[in-house]
């Protein structure tokens, strides 16, 4: 078994605040994330030790069904998920991680790093998989922060 990670960063232009409520909100993955077909069990505001339940795209018309429990939450700042139904990824882990940015208006933004942490067996065919699951994953993690900032977007200015 070896260890990988895939990292994309963006920025997304709503405060953390906002974004932070959206990711918080464990029934709203199927809006941004495109991976998510639809979450068929939840718990709402992420609470680390809580699981929900997602149907996921995996390859081409292909489904699966996820697990996730919160396991790590510093409000605002980062939080950690680990999953599992994605075989033949093991130990998958999702982690979101939020940075403050101040636009020369005084506006704010969010530096958004989404990366996703798993590991994968098949011996000599491990990074061979990994190279071709790496590349579908930074393109939907690109995706979904792009999904997330045109939610944001969409709902206006929240006090």
């Amino acid at each position: 078994m070896r260890d990988y990670t895939v990292s994309e960063q963006a920025i997304i232009p709503h405060p953390v605040r906002r974004v932070w409520e959206v990711i918080s909100a464990t029934h709203r993955y199927a809006e941004w994330v495109p991976t998510v077909l639809e979450v068929t069990d939840h718990h709402g505001t992420a609470e680390i030790g809580k699981t929900y339940r997602e149907r996921n795209r995996s390859l081409g018309p292909l489904t699966t069904r996820s697990t996730w429990t919160v396991r790590e939450i510093e409000p605002l700042t980062r939080r950690v998920d680990t999953g599992v139904g994605f075989a033949p990824l093991q130990d998958l882990t999702n982690v979101f991680e939020f940075e403050p940015i101040t636009r020369g208006d005084g506006s704010e933004s969010t530096l958004m790093t989404y990366a996703v942490q798993y590991r994968l067996g098949l011996g000599p065919l491990g990074p061979l998989v990994h190279r071709i699951v790496a590349a579908g994953l930074r393109a939907d993690m690109t995706h979904a922060m792009d999904n997330l900032a045109d939610v944001i977007l969409a709902e206006g200015i929240h006090p």
